[in-house]
């Protein structure tokens, strides 16, 4: 049996703004998302403020788990919920520059997200019926992802 081709196409870079975690155990830390901006070819907006977080698993070898909630804004004043989860993982050495905020090489680690939106907004209800990944890198200033829609 031939494999179906896969497809994807972009829909948004988001660029995010992160405060201080907050510890809650040894693995796991709650990130307040204190920013951010999303920008494709059909949305544009940012993110409201105040209404996201991640919590953050750090596994001992370094993996970190991502849990994250959006609460997003388009410039026609349109919300959408953005939920992902996602796996970030790499050489030691790599994964500790990291965390010292260091600009790293994206293609020397992992970082992968699973998407799912909902709204209520008729003009974005279509984001209520599609599968999304994500491509993600840490640069000094927050994570970044550029978001696909699977066809």
């Amino acid at each position: 049996m031939t494999p179906l081709p896969l497809q994807s196409e972009f829909l948004f870079r988001m660029v995010l703004h992160a405060g201080a975690p907050h510890m809650t155990t040894n693995d796991l830390r709650v990130v307040p998302v204190t920013g951010g901006t999303f920008e494709g070819p059909t949305l544009k907006g940012k993110l409201v403020p105040g209404t996201t977080a991640d919590w953050l698993r750090v596994e001992p070898d370094g993996t970190s788990r991502m849990d994250v909630r959006l609460v997003m804004q388009t410039e026609q004043g349109q919300t959408f919920f953005m939920i992902y989860s996602g796996v970030r993982h790499g050489p030691a050495e790599v994964i500790a520059a990291l965390g010292r905020g260091e600009q790293v090489d994206p293609s020397s680690y992992y970082f992968r997200i699973s998407v799912k939106f909902e709204t209520s907004d008729p003009a974005l209800a279509w984001l209520n019926k599609v599968v999304a990944v994500g491509v993600g890198q840490r640069p000094p200033a927050g994570p970044t992802y550029d978001i696909y829609v699977i066809r």
